[in-house]
């Protein structure tokens, strides 16, 4: 049985335990927080600061493999201190990460690259959209919609290249995961992306609701800065559809949140088990896209007296360990810190069905179930204002 050690209990931690479990391999997580939500679905917990210089305690003869799940550069600068010392394969291109996770260095490339993005700053027109640099997912950001938004704090930001303003794109959002090494490069299914007024993901849906010409454009573009950077590992890449034309909104050499495990029953290919190939054996069978087999619904939700609300995966994150639960409500599993009796709690629902439509009927069926078993009245799922 393949041992794997998965450092960071967050959310991204979250995905790489579930699909770890998916491929029947034995889990130790390392963090510094014994609450984390991923420390209720590992195998063994270690309360380790990785952030520090300390020895990681850690006996590398049983390890296969190391799996980064976090964004910190110094835990990332000593776990691949450790395992470059130690022998033990890290899955973590160093290079790639560097430029993707500067969203200056990123736009540089996809200039470079003549990438379509949306129009930087001070060239594009209100409303335009704030990110800082080096953050991921929604941390961060927020929408100027006229002059009066643009406050004296913003030049000052952009001046230290901490900030990112372009103009802000309405449309539908997809993502791609592509894996690669030595130059060969595999596309794993799209999926789509439904956001909250905060610009978390909410949900995932695959297939996505994309023809094969722009699925295809995508891959395309994929591949194109996946080989830019001589990518080995992992990279999902973020587009939008705006007025018939995909524009590429941000890459993560890293392994995401959420899209795996949706691409996981969709498709039934487990991400981490390319991974092993990769940082193991240095090959990855398989080229050209995936197919859809089955339509999945990925869908966060926070229950409260009278109230169920859909909302980003930020609700996921501070309701201490998480477990996994099998034929929840209706739904296949659920990830979730539901226990008998509760009367607040959230879960991350995953429907499957045969197709699209029938998944998504599905899950409209398990919220009803949900609202009508625990008695709540209120239904709330905000999208921001600009995408309505």
């Amino acid at each position: 049985m393949c041992h794997v050690v998965i450092v960071g209990g967050g959310l991204q931690g979250v995905e790489a335990v579930y699909l770890a479990h998916k491929a029947g391999w034995q889990v130790t997580l390392v963090d510094r927080d014994v609450n984390c939500p991923a420390s209720g679905m590992c195998d063994s917990f270690i309360h380790a600061d990785v952030t520090k210089k300390d020895p990681l305690p850690l006996s590398a003869n049983d390890i296969d493999f190391m799996i980064p799940a976090l964004e910190d550069d110094a835990a990332l600068a000593t776990l691949e201190s450790w395992t470059r010392e130690h022998a033990v394969p890290f899955a973590f291109d160093r290079t790639a990460y560097a430029t993707s996770s500067s969203k200056v260095k990123s736009g540089r490339l996809f200039f470079r690259l003549n990438i379509p993005t949306p129009e930087p700053w001070p060239k594009a027109n209100y409303p335009m959209i704030a990110k800082p640099s080096r953050s991921s997912g929604s941390r961060g950001v927020r929408i100027l919609a006229s002059p009066v938004d643009m406050d004296s704090e913003i030049p000052h930001l952009i001046a230290s290249e901490s900030l990112v303003i372009e103009e802000f794109l309405q449309g539908p959002s997809y993502s791609l995961e592509i894996m690669g090494c030595s130059g060969h490069y595999l596309s794993l299914p799209v999926t789509e992306l439904f956001m909250d007024e905060a610009f978390d993901c909410k949900c995932v849906v695959a297939p996505a609701d994309l023809s094969k010409t722009f699925i295809d454009q995508f891959n395309e573009i994929a591949i194109h800065i996946a080989s830019s950077l001589s990518l080995t590992g992992i990279m999902d890449v973020e587009v939008i559809l705006h007025e018939g034309e995909l524009k590429v909104l941000e890459i993560d050499a890293r392994l995401p949140s959420q899209t795996p495990t949706a691409v996981y029953w969709s498709s039934g290919t487990n991400i981490l088990c390319l991974l092993q190939d990769i940082f193991l054996w240095d090959k990855l069978i398989g080229d050209g896209p995936l197919p859809d087999v089955r339509g999945v619904v990925y869908q966060h939700i926070h229950i409260r007296p009278g109230l169920l609300e859909v909302a980003g995966e930020h609700l996921m994150y501070h309701v201490g360990p998480l477990k996994i639960k099998r034929s929840f409500f209706g739904a296949d599993e659920a990830i979730t810190n539901y226990r008998d009796g509760v009367n607040e709690w959230v879960a991350t629902l995953i429907i499957s069905e045969t197709d699209r439509q029938s998944a998504l009927a599905k899950k409209d069926a398990v919220l009803a179930d949900i609202r009508d078993k625990f008695h709540l009245d209120l239904y709330l799922d905000r999208t921001h204002y600009l995408l309505n």
